[in-house]
């Protein structure tokens, strides 16, 4: 058994643990943009609101000036993810070592370092949780606000401390999966620290607060929405991310009880990788659908009243940017599936200089870029559905695929079958919710044009 081989099939489980664990908390992200949206909409209208500004009865800060539109939301958002962090952190340095022992079951966590490995780097990376619940709760609020830039200015300093941390921790002083993990919780606290004050100035009016210290200590009674109409939301929410965490979990969970550790975890840590890597360029629109189409739902100021105002018109340009998002999607998904499948078929050496990891990773290769296609209808679908409100079929897909996925998995962990087998479940998962969200969307079009050919007729 290589060290490189060892040190990757380590990460496997470690960072599954630890993507699963911000990704159970991804509900306040979404949550947060959402209702961002929806509030700076609101107020558009002429509707105001509480933590939405506009209209009459616009609240005061300590200050004196006018609170800005959404201001509550970016409070209780803050506020909810950095306790949420905290306990998470205390919750996994106490029992993160058996609970990745019972995860990656007696033949993986038998091989000489890899648990202690796993383990070493979980426990620093839980040091970051606060810090990166609170980075992406700031950060969805910046793009329910339709700045871009600086979430990309924080990934950018992100970015550079980690590739940095990398070259230092790893490359120079070769400390392993330790380093790496002490570079990214240098990163992810680089990147919050690099949004806090611009989203101080952007998302709130002058002197106020993000509310995160109690009020008894800051003596203060910032507005906040009410906790109920942010887990009303979130909650939902909450049902299709522990979809997509058992998914991955499932996965690695049936790859780690397949034979030949560590190189067949190793392999599929790898894709793994490469995909956490490409979803990003899908999630992006996935969230542009869910900031700007919650406008969509709002008559504009100017015609709110107005009766000749034609609600279908509305509606037509909704859907409109809803196909535009979908062709952008697919070609975002063709381009990184390519680059993707290229990289472990054709330059593996850029992920693993392990021979024995890259033969085991190359069949991966057509699969995982297959998968990677399937996700991008996925994402954006996924975003125009929960901007949409229809979280109660969103969360029954993905309750229906992760009931379904489990079995056949652990059908492949039993019969010892090749790891690519494991991909294959995937990239029939992706086809499974591309085609049931891309369906509701087209069934959902099909009843509006109906509507309106009969209120002209």
């Amino acid at each position: 058994m290589t060290s490189s081989a060892s040190q990757l099939a380590a990460l496997g489980p470690a960072t599954t643990f630890i993507d699963g664990s911000l990704f159970l908390f991804a509900f306040l992200n979404v949550a947060t943009t959402n209702l961002y949206a929806s509030a700076l909409a609101s107020r558009r209208a002429g509707k105001g609101g509480r933590g939405g500004g506009g209209g009459v009865g616009v609240r005061k800060n300590g200050m004196g000036n006018d609170e800005l539109p959404g201001e509550g939301v970016v409070r209780t958002a803050a506020k909810t993810s950095l306790y949420s962090g905290i306990g998470l952190m205390f919750l996994l340095l106490a029992v993160a070592r058996p609970l990745i022992a019972l995860y990656i079951g007696p033949e993986a966590a038998a091989s000489p370092g890899l648990l202690d490995s796993a383990h070493e780097y979980v426990k620093i990376r839980a040091l970051s949780m606060p810090t990166s619940l609170l980075g992406g709760v700031l950060q969805a609020a910046l793009l329910g606000a339709k700045d871009s830039v600086t979430p990309l200015v924080s990934i950018l300093y992100s970015t550079i401390v980690n590739v940095v941390g990398d070259y230092l921790l790893v490359t120079r002083y070769r400390m392993g999966l330790k380093g790496a993990a002490i570079a990214t919780l240098l990163a992810q606290l680089a990147g919050t620290v690099a949004m806090v004050p611009v989203a101080r100035r952007k998302l709130l009016s002058k002197g106020s607060s993000l509310g995160l210290l109690p009020r008894w200590i800051t003596k203060g009674t910032p507005d906040e929405i009410n906790s109920r109409t942010f887990l009303k939301f979130a909650a939902p929410v909450l049902t299709l991310i522990l979809g997509k965490i058992s998914a991955f979990g499932f996965m690695t969970n049936a790859a780690a009880g397949l034979p030949g550790q560590p190189v067949t975890l190793a392999a599929h840590q790898i894709a793994l990788s490469l995909f956490f890597f490409a979803s990003p360029f899908m999630e992006v629109i996935s969230q542009t659908a869910q900031t700007f189409l919650p406008a969509y739902g709002v008559l504009p100021e100017a015609h709110v009243g107005d009766k000749s105002a034609d609600p279908r018109e509305w509606r037509a340009a909704s859907n409109g940017l809803v196909l535009r998002l979908e062709k952008i999607g697919l070609m975002v998904g063709i381009v990184i599936a390519s680059v993707v499948g290229s990289i472990i078929a054709f330059f593996p050496g850029i992920v693993t200089k392990d021979v024995a990891v890259q033969a085991a990773a190359r069949p991966l290769a057509s699969i995982l870029a297959g998968g990677i296609l399937l996700t991008a209808p996925v994402a954006v679908s996924e975003g125009t559905l929960i901007a949409r409100k229809n979280l109660s079929y969103l969360a029954g897909v993905y309750f229906l695929s992760t009931a379904l996925l489990p079995p056949v998995l652990r059908r492949i962990r039993a019969e010892g079958g090749p790891v690519s087998q494991v991909w294959i479940c995937f990239a029939l998962f992706q086809l499974f919710r591309s085609s049931c969200f891309v369906g509701r969307l087209v069934m959902a079009g099909n009843e509006k044009r109906k509507e309106a050919v009969t209120a002209v007729a």
